[in-house]
């Protein structure tokens, strides 16, 4: 029985239709008009991983793991690669590709992402961060009340203007342009001979694991060195929404606070293959290597090291080893002993907006991802718009 059949027999399950024949849009925008997508991936990915779990790792067990950090990006460049090359080609998502090779992905891709994001520990981490900024780690408020305040930041930039992605965007990148600049001026405050030379020796530590360290636990690390779970296939939401490739084909996630949205296709597009459409493939393919090697990888890669190399400049000599629960905190105070209440405020400021652009970034692409499986795949969802499943 073919899926059209076995979807009609089940009733609730909506058979995709056909990819429509149409030529590939030509690129005609420079590279830096078109930037965003990955920068917005590289504001999902620079979070708790980055923040938390490395500098605790290398406060723990040295410079000897650092390699492990960007093998860990390394290895998810090549996901966000494919990703990107199939929304080129149809302007579909992943979630849909996935559902041409088999049925059960559609399910599938529920579960793994309501259970992998359910327990908001990734928001809390937030939530303590903009405490420990506004008010120190034991002033007014729990954790909790913390984590509502910007939930409430999320939505109000979600839902605060038409076009939900360019709120997005434009917030992480504010974001992402902090992050760097306070870890580069974190760096400098410092950072020693010693601390660089330590940093690249752990670099070139290929394949070193240091006594006592726990296998799963650097597993797990390096997984998180990036985006990690099902975050990496947000990024075809944001080529879809930048119009890049076929994703010019299809229409822009709209805020349904602000207006009715136009209809949302469940099937994208596939070019024939003339040597105008090849090239034109070329092109955008060319775009999204540039834009994930230059955003995803190198960018990302950047500020995991600083936040490594702030772990080996600050905390190891020192042999300290901060508490989980306020391990920014006590990193930021360590720094203030270096720097000043300044360095304090400015490593307070960097944690917060590391970790509110995963939130906003999860938030978003969480929602998107499920509203788009739950539109595409299933019958009755369809009788609402995809605007009304995101919100």
């Amino acid at each position: 029985m073919g899926e059209t059949e076995a979807g009609t027999a089940r009733g609730w399950v909506e058979p995709l239709p056909e990819q429509q024949p149409a030529d590939l849009p030509p690129k005609e925008l420079s590279f830096w008009k078109l930037a965003g997508p990955g920068a917005v991936l590289v504001g999902l990915s620079i979070g708790a991983g980055e923040i938390v779990v490395w500098p605790r790792l290398v406060a723990q067990h040295g410079e000897g793991i650092v390699w492990a950090a960007v093998l860990g990006v390394f290895i998810q460049l090549w996901i966000n690669l494919e990703v990107g090359r199939w929304t080129v080609c149809t302007g579909e998502s992943v979630f849909t590709g996935f559902r041409r090779l088999w049925l059960g992905t559609a399910p599938l891709f529920i579960l793994f992402t309501i259970l992998g994001w359910l327990a908001p520990g990734w928001a809390r981490v937030s939530g303590s961060s903009l405490k420990a900024l506004l008010v120190g780690p034991d002033g007014w408020g729990s954790d909790p009340a913390w984590t509502g305040i910007t939930f409430a930041l999320v939505v109000l930039v979600l839902f605060g203007p038409k076009m939900v992605y360019q709120s997005v965007e434009k917030v992480i990148e504010v974001l992402v342009v902090i992050v760097v600049v306070g870890l580069i001026c974190v760096a400098v405050a410092v950072g020693t001979g010693d601390s660089w030379r330590a940093l690249g020796t752990g670099l070139l530590s290929v394949g070193y694991v240091p006594a006592g360290l726990d296998v799963k636990k650097l597993f797990i690390a390096v997984v998180f060195a990036g985006a990690g779970g099902t975050a990496n296939l947000f990024y075809t939401f944001y080529l879809r929404d930048k119009q890049i490739g076929m994703g010019a084909r299809m229409p822009m996630l709209q805020n349904p606070l602000r207006g009715r949205s136009e209809a949302m296709p469940a099937a994208g597009f596939r070019f024939t293959e003339t040597a105008e459409n090849v090239a034109r493939f070329r092109d955008w393919f060319r775009y999204v290597c540039q834009d994930q090697w230059l955003f995803f990888f190198f960018l990302n890669a950047l500020t995991i090291l600083l936040f490594i190399f702030g772990s080996l400049a600050v905390l190891y000599p020192q042999h300290i080893v901060p508490a989980e629960g306020r391990l920014i905190w006590d990193e930021a105070a360590v720094l203030g002993q270096v720097w000043g209440r300044f360095g304090t405020t400015v490593f307070l400021l960097v944690g917060f907006a590391t970790l509110f652009s995963t939130q906003l970034a999860l938030v978003d692409g969480v929602a998107r991802s499920l509203s788009d499986i739950v539109y595409t795949n299933f019958r009755h969802p369809r009788r609402r718009e995809l605007s009304w499943w995101y919100m």
